[in-house]
């Protein structure tokens, strides 16, 4: 695979996001949706997370190409004591995984959160049993805090959810 260049998300990138994420809500629990959303809603979503100023990156090996993964930060928590930690969320592109998109979108992630002036980070792994999603956050500096067991559903199985974190002060 050739180089990956991150840049943040552009509004032309949702048809891609739409499809790399439908794809996880399909055939992961990387994802507790059920119902892969449409490209107005991925949209949507997209302008919230733009709009409250958190960062929202793309990864892609040509540009013009459909990116083939993304990476954005989001409120954690709705009260204002918590307004410095943020949750994180990537994906990539089924063809594109374990070939370095997603440590090269985390690593970038993270230094977008610390220039935000954010704190902590934090990751909700879906499922204990993800061990590319948490082996990526531990080489990306993660460490686990907890683990909630029993409170998803998915594919008619209970679902563990893994919390990691990350300081962005150190």
């Amino acid at each position: 695979m050739k180089p990956i260049s991150i840049r943040p998300v552009e509004e032309r990138d949702a048809a891609a996001i739409c499809g790399i994420y439908g794809e996880a809500v399909r055939t992961t629990v990387s994802t507790w949706e059920y119902e892969a959303p449409d490209e107005a809603e991925i949209l949507a979503r997209l302008r919230g997370i733009v709009g409250d100023g958190y960062p929202y990156l793309v990864a892609e090996v040509e540009p013009g190409e459909p990116i083939v993964g993304y990476a954005y930060a989001s409120r954690w928590r709705a009260r204002s004591g918590y307004r410095f930690t943020a949750e994180s969320s990537v994906y990539v592109d089924a063809a594109c995984r374990r070939r370095g998109v997603g440590r090269a979108l985390v690593d970038a992630l993270v230094d977008a959160c610390r220039a935000r002036g954010l704190r902590q980070l934090v990751a909700g792994i879906g499922d204990l049993d993800n061990d590319a999603s948490i082996a990526l956050h531990r080489a990306c500096g993660f460490v686990d805090v907890g683990v909630f067991r029993g409170v998803g559903w998915k594919f008619g199985r209970p679902l563990d959810a893994l919390w990691m974190q990350r300081s962005l002060t150190g």
